[in-house]
């Protein structure tokens, strides 16, 4: 599955744009499916509150399915653009990756950051705090959606480290509507909040993408 799509790509509903590595039953769950700059208008609003956060209190890279292949790797199956070899212990070779942050391609898996699109700590500020520690679990290994967990460049990951759309912007011009799309789709998908900076920023990316970008996802449990 390649992630780097242009902007004209995002007319595709986003929960076709890749299977799951996990499947997740949808059955009753709520759909939203809306133009970006109505699914932004949508989102809460709040003040964020990092009071309490510790990165521990997300559990991730587990093996959910017990199939040998933990979370990262599950992610990085997934989005090769060259499909690796899966040795014993889920090695991972002769694959090759793009990350769609900056373009750049590479054959070293251990290169690459698995990058929750909403960092943890900003998942934290913006209700995860509230949650139990599964449905922290769950959003910190979210195999149930393609825009929640990204394989990208550890440089571009490390850039961004915690900052929400005020503070770091994907460098990639021609990803720009792409990471619009999937940062709003991720607060959807969890019903996380977003504060007045950075709800202005989206609506400044918002509004240099094409009316036809449509956040398309399900409401996680």
């Amino acid at each position: 599955m390649v992630r780097g799509l242009t902007a004209a790509a995002l007319t595709v509903p986003l929960l076709t744009a890749a299977a799951p590595a996990v499947a997740e039953p949808t059955s009753g769950r709520q759909a939203v499916d809306l133009p970006v700059a109505q699914a932004i208008d949508a989102l809460p609003v709040g003040k964020e509150n990092r009071a309490g956060y510790k990165r521990s209190k997300f559990k991730h890279w587990i093996d959910a399915d017990k199939d040998g292949c933990n979370t990262r790797l599950e992610v990085l199956i997934e989005e090769a653009v060259e499909e690796p070899k899966v040795g014993p212990g889920c090695s991972l070779t002769d694959g090759e990756w793009r990350s769609y942050y900056d373009g750049k391609r590479t054959d070293n898996p251990r290169g690459l950051d698995i990058d929750h699109m909403v960092p943890l700590a900003e998942a934290w500020d913006s209700g995860a705090s509230a949650w139990d520690a599964k449905k922290r679990e769950r959003y910190a290994n979210d195999l149930g959606s393609p825009r929640s967990l990204v394989a990208v460049t550890a440089r571009e990951n490390r850039q961004k480290a915690d900052k929400d759309p005020a503070g770091w912007w994907v460098p990639a011009k021609d990803a720009s509507c792409t990471y619009l799309v999937d940062w709003v789709a991720t607060k959807t998908r969890w019903k996380l909040a977003v504060d007045q900076t950075e709800k202005k920023a989206l609506e400044a990316r918002a509004a240099e993408c094409p009316l036809t970008a449509r956040v398309s996802t399900v409401i996680a449990s």
